[in-house]
């Protein structure tokens, strides 16, 4: 059975047909955020409750962002759940960062390196073969 949506139907336009909407709408045409960087392991939290009245004037993506991020979640993830290219949620969250409902957990960016002791080993290891 044919799922009924609103205005002309066309044989082409299903429920398996996917977003209607471009992405590059979905950002006002804008291909960087206004801020940050968004690694992909960071995490992202909502600041404020899903049913917050800031929260409800939103786009509809804003709004699945907001109440995916009421536990932490990964910005690699969200992209995942909303099924949109990573640039074009970077930019929906910088949108939502700059709103102040989701705060944004960066990543350590110090590396560790291994210390000497052990690279000297791994060298002294390779060379004995």
């Amino acid at each position: 059975m044919r799922d009924e949506l609103p205005g002309p139907h066309h044989d082409w336009l299903d429920s398996d047909a996917g977003p209607v909407v471009r992405p590059y709408m979905m950002t006002g045409g804008r291909v960087r955020p206004a801020v940050g960087g968004f690694d992909l392991v960071a995490f992202v939290v909502a600041a404020v409750a899903g049913g917050d009245g800031r929260a409800e004037q939103l786009q509809p993506e804003h709004r699945q962002i907001v109440r995916l991020s009421q536990e932490p979640i990964s910005v690699a993830e969200v992209a995942s759940h909303l099924d949109l290219p990573l640039g074009v949620v970077r930019i929906l969250l910088a949108d939502l960062l700059t709103a102040e409902l989701i705060a944004m957990y960066e990543p350590s960016s110090a590396p560790s390196f291994p210390e000497d002791d052990i690279l000297k080993a791994v060298v002294n290891g390779l060379r004995a073969l």
